[in-house]
């Protein structure tokens, strides 16, 4: 009898795996990330036993190179990965499935997320996508540089003049051997999101209207902005050319070399590992106030999916409290659920710094530019920008440039 038993219960189990779905969640990312998204996979499984997951993680040019194929041959993951600024592209190839009907069906599966990070994947149809994380731009300083020259850390009162000022004093030739081995401040000049695009904003200038075809950084104030840009690179020398950079990677922050840098909660695990002491701190203010940006990843369901429903289920809890509470022990981003993001999960992470920061940064945040096209613009308005970091045109000349460039790209994918 016990025997008989046994069998019905092998092939009870079998059967049961015999019906369980499996959905493929690919991302770019790194293997630290991989891990954690296995660890949330199993407890989502845990609590839906008919449906397995299985995780796929590559880099990002590798990760977007393979999405295109798979969308070609027609066989692209259940749920993947997506950036903010490049959904308006995918969606509207139509290859995004509308989630709209399941969030009308669960009125509460959007109750608590910070309403910024909806903005950008909010469309007249509804919604193709939804928010993992967020990212908020802060200002991120080296405790032991400042203590060494005696000079106060960066406080709520900063101006982008008292930025520079203290960049000035802080770049240093240590060594004595006449070349400048401390820069007061890094930042990626060429990279709107981290950097530019708060100064302009910051300005009183503007970057786009793509619904108008106008590339906006043109303007008097787009322009002061890119010429306090300019001066702290090429005049002050108070932060490193992309060729001094080049000796020490690609991150001056990160190297040690930089008191100074701008960047997102995404830089936190790397900087983790450095001996040196730091924190975070406001952006600075401009003359027309204080500003940075925001800008997210996300989850979208292919429109092709086999198991939309299980893909479905998979996004709801990883967008859920459970999931965002194991996403804020990654340390990369921040959680788009507000209790989790005030919860010890996130607040209380083993990385001693000012996590609160980052979330404070969404009462003078802007979304970053979301548009279809946006990937070419960027591209053009970014190669006429570099002309000025490299002197070979001056602000006026190459805005002009940008300006054209970008109308063109917009005008291209209207």
């Amino acid at each position: 009898m016990r025997l008989r038993l046994s069998a019905v219960a092998l092939l009870l189990s079998a059967g049961a795996a015999l019906s369980q779905t499996e959905i493929t969640f690919q991302l770019w990312g790194s293997p630290q990330e991989g891990e954690v998204w296995s660890g949330i996979a199993q407890a989502f499984e845990a609590g839906h036993p008919d449906i397995s997951v299985k995780i796929e993680l590559a880099d990002w040019d590798s990760y977007w190179e393979k999405l295109r194929v798979q969308m070609a041959g027609g066989t692209p993951p259940d749920v993947f990965a997506m950036d903010a600024p490049l959904y308006p592209d995918w969606q509207s190839r139509g290859v995004l499935l509308n989630l709209q009907p399941y969030l009308d069906a669960d009125p509460a599966a959007l109750d608590g997320v910070y309403p910024i990070t909806l903005e950008a994947y909010n469309t007249p149809e509804g919604y193709f996508g939804l928010p993992r994380d967020f990212q908020t731009i802060v200002l991120y300083y080296n405790k032991d540089m400042f203590d060494a020259a005696g000079v106060a850390y960066p406080t709520d009162a900063w101006t982008w003049d008292d930025l520079r000022a203290t960049a000035k004093t802080l770049t240093l030739d240590k060594d004595g051997d006449g070349a400048t081995d401390q820069w007061g401040f890094w930042a990626e000049a060429y990279d709107q999101e981290p950097f530019w695009g708060s100064v302009i904003w910051s300005h009183g200038g503007d970057i786009v209207d793509a619904a108008a075809g106008k590339t906006l950084i043109g303007s008097p104030e787009a322009s002061a902005g890119f010429e306090f840009i300019r001066a702290m690179l090429l005049d002050d020398k108070s932060m490193p050319t992309q060729s001094q950079l080049a000796q020490y990677g690609y991150d001056g922050f990160l190297a040690g070399i930089s008191a100074m840098g701008v960047s997102g909660h995404w830089s936190v695990p790397d900087y983790a590992t450095q001996s040196f002491a730091w924190d975070v701190a406001p952006m600075p203010s401009g003359p027309a106030g204080r500003v940075t940006g925001v800008n997210s990843a996300g989850f979208v369901i292919a429109r092709d999916s086999k198991n939309p429903d299980a893909a479905w289920e998979f996004v709801k809890y990883a967008t859920g409290d459970a999931g965002q509470t194991e996403l804020a022990k990654i340390g990369f981003a921040v959680p788009i659920r507000e209790s989790v993001a005030k919860s010890e999960a996130y607040l209380g992470q083993a990385v001693k710094i000012n996590h609160q920061m980052f979330i404070d940064a969404l009462a003078y945040a802007r979304v970053k530019p979301v548009f279809k096209g946006y990937e070419e613009w960027s591209g053009a308005v970014g190669d006429a920008l570099s002309l000025i970091w490299s002197e070979e045109s001056g602000v006026e000349d190459a805005l002009a440039e940008a300006v054209a460039n970008g109308d063109a790209a917009l005008a291209s994918n209207r």
